[in-house]
């Protein structure tokens, strides 16, 4: 008798790779949640809340890109924390997250993409789209 399904030895599949987030916002249940989510999505993160006059980041990392909150109830803008970025993080892309309906002007110089609040799934999407993971 012949069977249709092949028999094959199991395999193991390669180790996945999981990539990791830089996420900054000023409101630390924001980082929390949005921390979780992207967790729950099998991403790591890195939360990095923004005080009233600095932003505690790590000093460096493998990072596949930074989630940046664009309004920031700090003396230190969005563009701020961008240029703070250089220094470590310079080759991992920003996406702003925020409120706003659309990028804010001049975000671009700094931002590669954009993602407004309460948009969920296309925050996953963006993130696989620069973390090379599905989303």
């Amino acid at each position: 008798m012949v069977s249709s399904q092949q028999e094959t030895e199991p395999t193991e599949e390669p180790a996945k790779k999981t990539s990791t987030v830089l996420v900054i916002d000023d409101n630390p249940q924001h980082l929390k949640i949005y921390c979780w989510m992207l967790q729950r999505k099998g991403y790591h993160c890195i939360p990095a809340l923004v005080g009233s006059t600095s932003v505690q980041l790590p000093t460096s990392g493998p990072v596949c890109m930074v989630l940046l909150d664009y309004r920031l109830n700090s003396s230190l803008t969005a563009a701020d924390v961008a240029e703070q970025l250089q220094t470590g993080f310079a080759s991992a892309p920003i996406v702003i997250l925020s409120e706003l309906p659309w990028m804010p002007d001049g975000a671009d110089r700094y931002a590669k993409a954009f993602v407004h609040k309460g948009e969920h799934e296309l925050l996953f999407e963006t993130v696989a789209k620069f973390c090379g993971q599905s989303a």
